[in-house]
């Protein structure tokens, strides 16, 4: 068994739970925040059999694409530093973790 930990954008948690479901995987969601923009995450703790990584993996990828959003000039950039001019920044995609699991219940 593996677990895969994937940090994804909240706007794009919907549409790949979704997809991820369609494809029989077992989801949980949990609320995070992202430490440079302090924006909206979602972490999913998705635990499945080694051949369907991939699979899983694949289907996150599809959902989570990178895009370009302009941060106004209020936000904190990290360390109390702030700017005084809007920014282009990349969101979006995912980061993406495998881990072994060593014991697997379903209680």
């Amino acid at each position: 068994m593996k677990l895969i930990t994937a940090i994804i954008n909240k706007e794009d948690s919907k549409n790949v739970c979704n997809e991820l479901l369609k494809s029989k995987f077992y989801v949980t969601r949990l609320a995070t925040t992202g430490g440079f923009l302090m924006a909206g995450n979602m972490t999913l703790l998705i635990c499945t059999d080694e051949e369907r990584v991939e699979d899983c993996i694949g289907i996150i990828s599809k959902c989570c694409k990178q895009r370009t959003e302009i941060v106004p000039g209020t936000a904190t950039l990290g360390l109390g530093i702030e700017s005084a001019m809007p920014m282009e920044v990349t969101v979006g995609g995912a980061t993406v973790m495998v881990t072994n699991v060593e014991r697997f219940e379903k209680l």
